[in-house]
Order: structure tokens, then sequence, then C-alpha cells
């Protein structure tokens, strides 16, 4: 009975002490935890309204507002753990080990995370452009963290990687507002190329969609083996760019057959044995 007695008075004699050495820490670790979750509350909305008003993309806001209230959280998950006596290096040093492990097996993702931080950073093109990239050509759609989305021509949705579309060349034909129009006509080499050259100028001059600045223009590109090839450059909006592009070529068609300038076309001579 007595032994008892002795055990129980000195686990408690062992727990007064351990209350008396751990309730500062505990006490000071509550009071951080607390302070430093309504300070982070206060910076996080002092940080959000200053990053939306800054960046004009939502993704890009959004994406730095929530990296700078991980951040802070972990510093003070850190320094809480700090204060009650727990050695953090250790833990620190796992941290980064299990870092560096998922680093090297998600490295295409964190390549495809990095590029869209870029893009959302340096703003190359926005949700609307129309770009060339990495082989595709489209409307962009979207803009996220790990690919962006472009509809093309054909109707087609395209998700590319932000890694190689950072990374690589990209071609942004809505940034100037309008597009050069590129296209060759051929004319016969018995043909007046000063009167071509008017023919196709009214054709562009009276089409609506051609603008008229910068204006257009027609210019001996080549004397080929069979034509004269007049380079024909109208320019149109990007919305335009295609209703230039074939409907130039069918009302110079037409204009230069009224005329009686002939379009050549190859021909080929077939001999047969005698």
């Amino acid at each position: 009975m007595d032994q008892t007695l002795e055990s129980i008075n000195g686990l408690w004699s062992q727990g007064q002490s351990m209350l008396l050495e751990y309730a500062p820490k505990i006490a000071l670790a509550v009071i951080v935890a607390v302070i430093g979750n309504w300070l982070i509350k206060r910076i996080n909305r002092a940080l959000t309204r200053n990053v939306q008003r800054r960046a004009q993309d939502e993704t890009l806001a959004k994406f730095l507002t929530d990296l700078i209230n991980v951040v802070l959280r972990a510093i003070l998950i850190i320094s809480v753990i700090e204060i009650l006596g727990v050695k953090t290096t250790s833990f620190v040093a796992i941290l980064g080990a299990a870092g560096l492990a998922v680093g090297f097996a998600l490295q295409g993702s964190l390549a495809n995370f990095a590029g869209g931080v870029l893009l959302l950073l340096f703003k190359p093109f926005k949700v609307g452009d129309l770009i060339e990239a990495d082989g595709n050509t489209g409307h962009v759609q979207a803009i996220n963290i790990f690919v962006t989305t472009i509809l093309t021509p054909e109707n087609k949705m395209v998700i590319m990687p932000n890694g190689p579309l950072a990374g690589g060349t990209i071609t942004n034909l809505t940034e100037k507002g309008n597009l050069r129009v590129d296209l060759v006509i051929g004319i016969g080499y018995d043909a007046d190329i000063k009167q071509a050259r008017k023919i196709l100028m009214e054709v562009m001059l009276n089409d609506p969609n051609v603008l008229k600045e910068p204006a257009p223009s027609v210019n001996v590109l080549e004397l080929a083996d069979s034509s004269v090839n007049l380079a024909v450059r109208p320019y149109a909006t990007v919305d335009r760019y295609w209703d230039v592009y074939f409907g130039v070529q069918e009302a110079a068609k037409e204009a230069l057959d009224q005329a009686g300038i002939e379009i050549p076309f190859p021909q080929r001579v077939v001999h047969s044995p005698v």
C-alpha cells in the first residue's frame, strides 16, 4: 500500500514538473497559433485585393494568393512546433527529401506548372487571341496552370501542355489587330502587267472586308516557267482573314477573265509514237 502511494505521489510530482515545464510553451504556442492565424487572414485579404487589382488574369490572381497562403501557413506550423520544443531540422529535411522525390516523379507536370506560371505572368497571348504554337493554329479558349486550350478553324479542341508551349515559339496573330493575306496570282507573259495590277487593286479596294490601311499592294513576285506571278497582298482583320483569302481570289479570277487576261495553267504535250 505504501509503495502504491509512493508511486502515485511520484507520478503526480512528475506530472506537476512536466506541467510547469511545458505549460508556458503550450500557452505560447497556442497564442502564436491564434495570432498567426489572424495575421495570415488579414494578410491574405490585403494581398488578394492588391493582386486582383494588379493582375488582370483571374487564374493568376487566385494562384498567387493560394501560393502565398500555403507558404505563410507552413511557416506558422513550423514556428509552433519549434516553440513546443520539437526540433524541426529533421522534419524540414524529411520534407525536403520527399519534395525532391516527388519532383523527380513529376518532372513533366512541374514543367507544365512552371510553363503555366510564365504564360500567366508574361502574357504572350490572352483568351480569345488567335495563335500559332506547337504546330497548331487556333483561338485561345482557356489558359490554366498546366494546359492551354485552343479551338482550331476546323472546330477541333486542342489541349496543349504549358511546358513545351512556354518553351517554344508562339506567334500571336491577333496582337497587331490585322493580318496580311498572301496571295499569288499568275498571268500570261503576253499580258499587260500594269493593267493586271490595276484590275487586282480595284478588286481589293472594292472588297468591304479588305482594310484600306495598311493599303493593299500588287507586285511582280517571280517570272515562273509559264506565268508572271503577282504577289497580291490585302490586309484583313483576324475575323475576316478567310473571307478575304477566298473572296479576293474568286473576284480576281472573274475580273481577269472579263478583261481577257489569261491565268496560265500547266500544260503537258503528249507525242504519239510514229
